[in-house]
């Protein structure tokens, strides 16, 4: 098993290139099902996520080739509706496919999606939003068996909460639905922006994306379309606080400033200086982080993907921080790896209080899931000593290239085999 070996205490200096978003690669693949034919994805990153969702398009019958960064799908052979648990247990997302395979062949079988360490993230939005659209659902043995008569009819659906998959999902179905659809309480992510610009390039109606109500106006028929997808933000927030918490210089390009404004107005806060000039970012971070306080939101707030990172940030900021997590119930499974490193943190309900430190020291820790992963990475680099962090497969569910990228820093990091 992978392991990555890092020696803290290097100033990250120079430039990175951010890779595609891996969050709006995968739906925008899965929504090439809706066309028969072939449409080519570009700026799409090599993650674990992406091959599964190949696999995943590929069981279907649809064919899937990689030429570098791009991917070409032709779904015109697509020769079975059913999505098998052992393929949609590995990822959540891969449940969007049941949408747009009833739209397209009127029915569809797919596993539910298993349980995921940050939380309960429940399907109950989507199924409700399929109904609205005429659909009869059933389950049975663990799998959401779905009807339509003919073809999905509009309809205005109300989300109970900001869903992103909930969105992103009705979004497609109701893109070959017969009349207007509106969601309302829609989630406001940029990767949405993004479906709904490949979705348009299909042929589809798709307005108000980005807002709270989306209003989508059925077509008959969707035909291929090339795109390129965003640059990642997450991936991009990642480096942004790299470049902080190691006092480092570092120009960032192929980002989105605008898509982390939150993210950006904090770590200003913490004394953090950002610039951008010619589409490229340059982070300056500070001798010593100031504390500063945090709530997720969903989007435009603080983004939960960028929580356990931040908090490795406030790990040796000056002063104490309250980092509140309001997205996912489960998601301080990093603070027990990141108090190995020394770290001063204490859970109270849905916030931690940390109180920073001069220095952390390098300790072997675990993964626990994505992000987590990626603030031990960031402990890892300002702590002394060595630290040694197993389960990375973690890692590449999300991150391009990290370490390739991180050396290229000048980071001392590593990625070693064994036991």
């Amino acid at each position: 098993m992978d392991r990555l070996i890092i020696k803290g205490g290097a100033r990250l200096k120079g430039s990175v290139t951010i890779s595609g978003s891996k969050n709006a690669s995968l739906p925008i693949c899965i929504a090439a099902v809706l066309a028969p034919g072939a449409s080519t994805i570009a700026n799409v990153p090599h993650l674990r996520d992406i091959t599964t969702t190949s696999t995943l398009l590929q069981s279907l019958g649809a064919t899937v080739e990689r030429a570098g960064s791009s991917l070409r799908i032709d779904a015109a052979s697509i020769n079975t509706v059913e999505a098998t648990y052992d393929l949609v247990k590995t990822m959540r997302a891969s449940v969007l496919v049941l949408g747009p395979l009833l739209a397209r062949f009127g029915r569809a079988r797919v596993s539910l999606p298993g349980g995921c360490a940050i939380g309960a993230r429940p399907i109950d939005q989507h199924l409700k939003g399929l109904k609205a659209l005429g659909a009869e659902i059933r389950l049975e043995h663990g799998y959401v068996e779905a009807l339509c008569k003919k073809w999905l009819k509009g309809a205005r659906i109300n989300f109970d909460l900001s869903t992103v998959g909930g969105t992103e999902h009705l979004m497609m179905a109701a893109a070959l639905a017969k009349g207007e659809t509106i969601l309302e309480n829609a989630a406001r992510e940029p990767e949405i922006v993004d479906l709904a610009a490949y979705l348009n390039l299909m042929g589809a109606h798709v307005e108000g994306a980005g807002t709270d109500t989306i209003r989508i106006q059925g077509v008959e028929q969707l035909t291929p379309a090339d795109y390129e997808v965003m640059p990642d933000r997450i991936e991009a927030g990642t480096f942004m606080i790299a470049a902080a918490i190691t006092g480092g210089d570092v120009m960032i390009h192929n980002m989105k400033l605008e898509h982390l404004d939150a993210l950006c107005f904090k770590l200003q806060d913490a004394g953090v200086e950002i610039t951008s000039k010619d589409g490229v970012v340059r982070v300056q971070g500070p001798r010593r982080p100031r504390a500063v306080n945090i709530k997720t939101r969903p989007y435009p707030g603080f983004p939960t993907d960028m929580q356990a990172q931040f908090m490795a940030l406030m790990c040796v900021a000056d002063g104490a921080s309250v980092i509140s997590e309001n997205i996912f119930e489960n998601r301080f499974m990093h603070v027990s790896e990141l108090q190995r490193f020394g770290a001063d943190i204490t859970i109270e309900g849905k916030s931690a209080t940390v109180k920073g430190l001069r220095k952390l020291s390098g300790a072997p820790v675990m993964a626990t899931d994505l992000r987590a992963s990626a603030s031990l990475v960031l402990a890892g680099l300002v702590a002394e000593n060595i630290t040694e962090i197993s389960r990375i497969y973690h890692l590449d569910r999300g991150y391009e290239l990290l370490e390739s990228k991180l050396s290229g820093l000048g980071a001392c990091i590593e990625r070693v085999q064994g036991p």
